[in-house]
C-alpha cells in the first residue's frame, strides 16, 4: 500500500477536500486497493468535527463523497506516510519542525508543485477566503499531477 498524507493547518478544509479528491482520482484509475490516503491538520482547533460545510458542498457538486472527521498529524502518521503532501507554506514548515524527530526525507512535497500550468505555491485557505470552488480546482490539478508522478515514481 501507498500511504498519502494530505495536512493542512485545521484538516477541515483543504486537507479532506485533497483526500477526498485523490481517493475519487484513484478510484477511477483503478488503484483504489494500492492506496491508504488520510489527511490530517498541523493544529487541533476542529479535532473530532466534520470537514467544513463549504469543502462537503463543493465535494457533492462535484460528486465526490467525504467523510472525513478533523484529527491533529501524529508522529506516527510521519512515520507511516510514504508521501507528505503540505497544502500551503505554513504547513510545511510546521512538518519540517515535527521532521527533526522524524525524518521525511524525499517525502515532503507541497500539493501545488505537481499542478500542471499552476503559477500558485500556496492552496489558499477557503476558511477565510470562501472561495471553494477555486481552492477545489487548484486541489484537482495537483491531485492528478501527485498520482502521475507516483504512478511514475512507483512504477504502476
Amino acid at each position: 500500500m501507498i500511504k498519502v498524507l494530505f495536512v493542512c493547518m485545521g484538516n477541515i478544509c483543504r486537507s479532506p477536500m485533497a483526500e477526498a479528491v485523490f481517493k475519487d482520482i484513484v478510484a477511477k484509475a483503478g488503484l483504489a486497493d494500492r492506496f491508504d490516503v488520510d489527511s490530517v491538520g498541523t493544529d487541533a482547533y476542529h479535532v473530532g468535527e466534520m470537514a467544513h460545510p463549504g469543502t462537503r458542498k463543493i465535494l457533492a457538486r462535484h460528486s465526490i463523497e467525504s467523510n472525513c472527521i478533523s484529527r491533529r498529524v501524529t508522529f506516527a502518521d510521519l512515520t507511516e506516510a510514504d508521501y507528505v503532501i503540505a497544502m500551503d507554506h505554513y504547513n510545511m514548515s510546521d512538518l519540517q519542525s515535527m521532521g527533526r524527530r522524524v525524518p521525511l526525507d524525499g517525502r515532503l512535497y507541497m500539493l501545488l508543485s505537481f499542478a500542471e500550468g499552476v503559477r500558485l505555491s500556496d492552496v489558499p485557505d477557503p476558511y477565510y477566503t470562501g472561495n471553494f470552488e477555486e481552492v477545489y480546482q487548484l486541489v484537482e490539478a495537483g491531485c492528478r499531477g501527485l498520482l502521475a508522478h507516483i504512478r511514475e515514481h512507483e512504477k504502476i
